[in-house]
């Protein structure tokens, strides 16, 4: 499939995932958006959202803090 999420095109995707949690994130723990983002990818979650075979990359930003509240 050409279009198809491998792990080779999974690095395209996940700066949006990221970025859109770390809105959430900020919100959510009064913290600036670079503390989200280093938040974010620190935690379990981002190891596993970066691994393809895990199918994270489906979930839309609120399902993946929901994601991050249960595994970090």
């Amino acid at each position: 499939m050409i279009n198809a999420i491998t792990p080779e095109k999974l690095y395209l995707i996940l700066p949006s995932k990221v970025s859109q949690m770390a809105l959430l994130y900020a919100k959510k723990f009064n913290v600036t958006i670079i503390d989200a983002l280093r938040a974010i990818y620190h935690s379990n979650t981002y190891k596993d959202l970066e691994r393809e075979e895990t199918k994270l990359w489906h979930l839309g930003p609120v399902a993946l803090m929901e994601y991050m509240d249960e595994h970090n």
